[in-house]
């Protein structure tokens, strides 16, 4: 083999060294490719206890494992010389033309994540023109949110309580800040066993000792913008934080029933999505109430370990209510193509938790931002492959999973 010198002619247009930016943020979350690299960036620059309480589940953490592992049983099957050169990924959910065929999904302590928090979320949310859902155990209240984002799609998340002056009142205020879909939360009428919160002595605000003291030696950002805004609360219930397991108390009640459901819908003339439902038994009584739609929940594998994935019983809801009713599935989202994968197996429509807050925790509002990216890139790329120009071209045939078409008792076999 013949060799020569290198000549400079050949070797300049080779050297493309990128410039500089100052934007350090900007420039790390540039180089996230999917939200496992924003995961692996959040847990780097979050304290542990507030990353586990993102990244964790209940018991085990059986019911996510097996979430994963659904997803990712999924053949998505490819069309070629489709002719499909665009695809359209908005759809319509809740009354609302969503740009994406996804939204925020309510999540508590957030602040606890990043200073930013529900802030942070809903002008991403904003710009990127999907729904914002506000937990009723947000760290910024539901006025604050509507002010930061007056144009926002705005849903409101209640959990079923004991106290229905305290339900009322918080009903009221919602409706008055313009949010327009109510998220009914089922599924916590006790906490679940959070072994990793229980570890890590989870606590909002968090306590300063000697652990914790080290753990934020690496990771000053976050103790700084911690320190130097305002005290974190659940903004929507307290003015302080002292009265925390008064109101978490007051919240859960296992004596909860039917009935309260029926009471809340009375209560609300808005949409009304009733989320943690799991089976067509419950799907059925929550309709019965007048439920407008389903949110297909396991509360992201963080209540009941060893519960049924959202993504397999998909099919058994979708059965039982009919085409008609709006699905939304929630829980394990971790990719566009799981976006994908929940939209083929029934669902109109999904909400993140875990991604966004990977996001968030990442980078703020510009890791949001980039999380909603991520995932409308790669659902984009998924529908283009497999020859879909909408969402409505997503259904059972545009896929294939040893789950689909079994009953119920077949899928615990799988499982």
């Amino acid at each position: 083999m013949e060799r020569r010198l290198p000549q400079m002619s050949e070797l300049k247009p080779l050297m493309q060294f990128g410039k500089f930016n100052p934007d350090r943020r900007a420039a790390r979350l540039a180089k996230a490719a999917d939200i496992e690299a924003l995961r692996a960036i959040a847990r780097r620059r979050t304290p542990k206890p507030a990353f586990d309480y993102v990244d964790g589940a209940a018991g085990l953490e059986l019911t996510y494992k097996r979430s994963r592992a659904a997803f990712e049983s999924v053949e998505l099957l490819p069309k070629i010389l489709h002719g499909t050169a665009e695809a359209d990924l908005s759809t319509e959910i809740a009354g609302y033309r969503s740009a994406l065929p996804f939204g925020i999904a309510p999540t508590g302590f957030t602040r606890f994540m990043h200073s930013e928090g529900e802030i942070g979320g809903v002008r991403a949310a904003a710009e990127a023109g999907i729904p914002f859902s506000l937990s009723t155990m947000g760290t910024r209240s539901i006025e604050e949110v509507r002010d930061a984002a007056p144009d926002a799609a705005r849903w409101f998340q209640l959990y079923l309580w004991r106290d229905h002056e305290a339900s009322r009142e918080l009903i009221a205020r919602a409706k008055a800040a313009g949010y327009t879909n109510l998220i009914v939360t089922v599924d916590t009428p006790v906490p679940g066993n959070r072994l990793r919160d229980d570890r890590n002595g989870m606590s909002i605000p968090p306590k300063l000792t000697p652990k914790t003291v080290l753990d934020a030696s690496y990771r000053p950002e976050w103790w700084f913008n911690f320190l130097t805004t305002d005290s974190l609360k659940f903004a929507s219930l307290a003015d302080t934080s002292h009265m925390v397991a008064e109101l978490i108390g007051k919240m859960f009640d296992p004596s909860l029933s039917l009935d309260d459901l029926a009471w809340i819908r009375e209560e609300w003339d808005g949409q009304l999505f009733v989320k943690g439902i799991l089976t067509a038994e419950d799907a059925r009584r929550a309709m019965s109430v007048g439920a407008d739609g389903l949110i297909v929940s396991n509360h992201g594998g963080r209540q009941l370990d060893r519960a049924p994935v959202t993504l397999t019983s998909l099919p058994e809801i979708r059965a039982e209510v009919g085409p008609a009713v709006p699905l939304i599935l929630d829980s394990g989202i971790m990719s566009g193509t799981d976006v994908v994968a929940a939209l083929c197996a029934g669902a109109d429509f999904v909400l993140i938790g875990r991604a966004y807050l990977y996001g968030l925790m990442a980078g703020g509002q510009q890791g949001v931002t980039r999380a909603i990216e991520l995932l409308e890139k790669q659902i984009r790329t998924n529908m283009l492959l497999m020859g879909a120009g909408s969402i409505a071209d997503l259904g059972p045939d545009c896929m294939r999973a040893p789950w689909l078409n079994t009953t119920r008792d077949e899928r615990a076999l799988l499982d």
